[in-house]
């Protein structure tokens, strides 16, 4: 039996000087870019850039909008009214949409970044924000959202397309969020464990949690981390991976058709 999955990452986290991650060889790896728009990481010029190599490569791009959080790398909660948050997010999948212009390409979905991304999971008025600025915006964006969290209910409220994201390199807990990243061992290293994981999520439809019990799960979309120094070596192995197993990898919008 062969399966169509995406495979993602979360990219362009430096700014100005500073480059996280490398980007570059990502990017020949994955097939669609969660590109950072200037909240948490990212600029002008990092979103340009990546823009023409994800057109360079085939990669379909998307926006990765986080808190106003420089400092905490859009790591840290931040309390704020929806609709606050609802205009933020508006104005990082504009500022992507502008930059994605010069490569002539169309940003395709949107996928919160960080805290905003853990909180967004079980809050369902920062889920729908975040749905209200995609539907108002773009509503023909994707909502990439955690599998059976709030932001997939807001997905499917807001008759947005959806697609549900499963993770490489992370740990679960029991109810189906991700492991806080202060519990060691909860970001994966070992490119063997993870693509384990990946295969498990996509032919198996389930992954084992941090307690050890079994958990369902349905993914379109598996994303690695491209800040993290392993990105690179884990995508390719990942990719290698699915491939030998029968899974094609498709960019988000391909999932569609």
């Amino acid at each position: 039996m062969s399966y169509k999955i995406n495979l993602n990452a979360d990219i362009g986290e430096g700014f100005g000087a500073y480059d996280i991650g490398n980007d570059a060889d990502l990017m020949t790896v994955i097939r669609s870019a969660s590109v950072a728009c200037g909240f948490h990481a990212g600029d002008a010029n990092t979103m340009h850039s990546l823009a023409m190599l994800a057109r360079q490569n085939g990669v379909s791009l998307g926006v990765h909008p986080g808190f106003n959080d420089l400092w905490g790398f859009g790591r840290r909660k931040i309390e704020m009214d929806p609709k606050d948050l609802e205009l933020m997010v508006a104005y990082q999948i504009g500022a992507l949409q502008a930059m994605a212009r010069y490569a002539g390409l169309p940003v395709t979905h949107l996928k919160p970044h960080g805290a905003l991304n853990n909180m967004a999971a079980v809050r369902e008025d920062y889920a729908l924000a975040i749905g209200r600025a995609i539907q108002t915006v773009d509503d023909k964006i994707i909502y990439v959202a955690l599998a059976g969290s709030q932001m997939e209910r807001a997905a499917r409220k807001l008759n947005l397309r959806l697609a549900r994201e499963g993770f490489a390199d992370r740990h679960y807990e029991d109810d189906g969020n991700l492991s806080p990243r202060s519990i060691p061992g909860t970001v994966f290293k070992d490119p063997e464990k993870a693509l384990n994981q990946c295969l498990s999520m996509v032919k198996d439809r389930c992954l084992t949690s941090r307690q050890g019990n079994v958990i369902k799960v349905e993914v379109e979309s598996i994303c690695v981390h491209g800040d993290e120094p392993t990105a690179v070596d884990l995508a390719r192995h990942v990719r290698r991976g699915l491939e030998a197993s029968d899974c094609q990898i498709v960019t988000l919008p391909e999932m569609f058709n």
